[in-house]
């Protein structure tokens, strides 16, 4: 276990900035910016850390990233944890573990900073931390997991989803645990955990909601058909880690592991809980440590009953087409996923993995703004369509000389309220038609088109740099209006 998180974090340092920023993660370092116990589109956790990131000895991209490594790492490690929660021994945990480092799902989306790798840790840890509380029977091996579970719903609300889904398993696999007063010890820590950001959700008119309903919009016209998520779970989780996910469900379903069961109705909550939101597939991904973790134990188990080992023997390293096959898996997904090809080949797999390929151009996007705004007057502000183009104005801007406000009202960026500058002058930059900056200023002149350096095509190419004159109002009367949350 140790060797497989060593390797996975130095490939991921290796490469952990070769490309850029991702969007988002601009937008974490603003909400850090701004603390709070929740705004439209996250808890507080996430950015609370990129604060912090921000705040250490040399406060970088790379600080960010540092995080998101570490995460990752904690997702190898709790596989392991879990997979020995079920009585796996080393061979079993060295494949769980690999399992996880090699899956696309796990990583990719530990190559940027963001909720959803922490909350992939969290998903793994609490599932190992619950399954040692069911075998130790203690409080405070109950209250850590009630802890952990509290911190993922201030991390992300599909946190939720796990715990709806642990609590259906033990309803009806382990009913007996749910008669002493320890699980419902955990189940108080966690609500209170989640109550600061469950106030500030209530205090604010529930904008998760809506937010939540937006993505489910935007994944439905997306994917076509619901029918499609459970398919793209199964590529994104690891298409040649299915045997292993079979293995697994075989062993859970078996006789001898009854206690064990309620894993298998938390996989089956999260599937059909994301699946019927129209969720995004990697959502579930994390469940699949589950699947690891009970086909390790089984592949284990046959390995030692095949040797005729007794119980003071290891079964040593994993057979040699289980090593290939975590072994091609992983080069796979560090291929796909990490920012390891050179840009232009990026660039050609960007129907597969568009998030790496959104993660350069950003310093020649700010450029060009900053050369449309430079002939301005300083208190001009810029307006831009989405929090991704704001966060990389605000970010990078300064080392470009930026000196204008930057502003937009895209999620939260909405709730921090209408600028209190000037409005007869704006410069706008984002996926914004001209008829629809029409409908709040008068005259609306194009500058200059984002162009792509070097001819690579960027999330933000081709964007329309305006200069919007003659407002049709103040700030805080259009601001309602240019407010949209996805």
């Amino acid at each position: 276990m140790t060797v497989v998180a060593a390797i996975a974090a130095a490939v991921h340092l290796v490469v952990a900035t070769r490309y850029g920023w991702f969007p988002d993660e601009f937008y974490f370092v603003i909400c850090g910016r701004h603390p709070a116990w929740g705004y439209v589109d996250q808890p507080p956790l996430v950015p609370l850390l990129a604060r912090v990131a921000e705040a250490l000895p040399g406060g970088s991209l790379l600080t960010l990233r540092l995080f998101a490594i570490a995460a990752h790492v904690g997702c190898i490690v709790s596989a392991a944890l879990l997979t020995a929660e079920l009585g796996g021994r080393r061979l079993a945990q060295i494949i769980a573990a690999a399992a996880v480092a090699s899956s696309p799902a796990f990583v990719g989306l530990s190559a940027f900073f963001g909720p959803t790798v922490t909350d992939q840790l969290i998903w793994v840890a609490v599932l190992a931390l619950v399954a040692r509380a069911l075998r130790r029977d203690t409080a405070p091996s109950w209250l850590l997991a009630g802890a952990a579970a509290g911190i993922g719903l201030e991390n992300k609300h599909t946190a939720a989803v796990l715990i709806a889904g642990i609590a259906a398993g033990l309803v009806m696999f382990r009913r007996e645990t749910l008669r002493t007063p320890r699980p419902w010890l955990a189940a108080g820590l966690t609500l209170l955990l989640a109550t600061p950001n469950l106030w500030w959700l209530a205090t604010h008119g529930w904008p998760n909601l809506r937010f939540a309903q937006m993505i489910a919009e935007h994944s439905r016209n997306t994917l076509g058909s619901l029918l499609q998520l459970p398919l793209l779970t199964v590529v994104v989780a690891g298409p040649l880690l299915v045997v292993l996910w079979a293995f697994g469900i075989r062993w859970l379903i078996s006789p001898a592991q009854r206690e064990h069961r309620w894993m298998l109705v938390v996989v089956a909550v999260a599937l059909i809980a994301f699946t019927s939101a129209s969720g995004r597939p990697y959502y579930a991904a994390p469940v699949f440590a589950v699947l690891f973790a009970a086909g390790a134990v089984r592949v284990e188990s046959a390995r030692r009953a095949r040797l005729q080992l007794d119980e003071t023997r290891e079964s040593g390293w994993p057979p040699l087409r289980w090593t290939a096959t975590l072994a091609v898996s992983f080069v796979g997904a560090v291929l796909l996923c990490l920012p390891v090809l050179p840009i232009s080949t990026a660039q050609a797999l960007r129907t597969i993995n568009p998030w790496l390929a959104s993660t350069y151009g950003w310093p020649q996007f700010t450029e060009q703004v900053v050369a449309a705004a430079s002939p301005l007057p300083a208190d001009v502000p810029i307006f831009a369509g989405y929090y991704t183009e704001a966060g990389a104005l605000t970010i990078l801007g300064p080392a470009a000389d930026l000196r204008h406000p930057v502003y937009s009202a895209h999620n939260n960026y909405a709730l921090w309220g209408p600028p209190t500058g000037r409005v007869d002058t704006v410069l706008c930059v984002g996926d914004f038609p001209r008829s629809y900056l029409l409908d709040f200023w008068s005259q609306v002149t194009p500058l200059a088109t984002v162009v792509a350096d070097d001819g690579k095509h960027t999330w933000e190419t081709d964007r329309t740099i305006y200069l919007c004159q003659q407002p049709r109002g103040t700030w805080a009367q259009m601001w309602p209006s240019l407010s949209h949350f996805h």
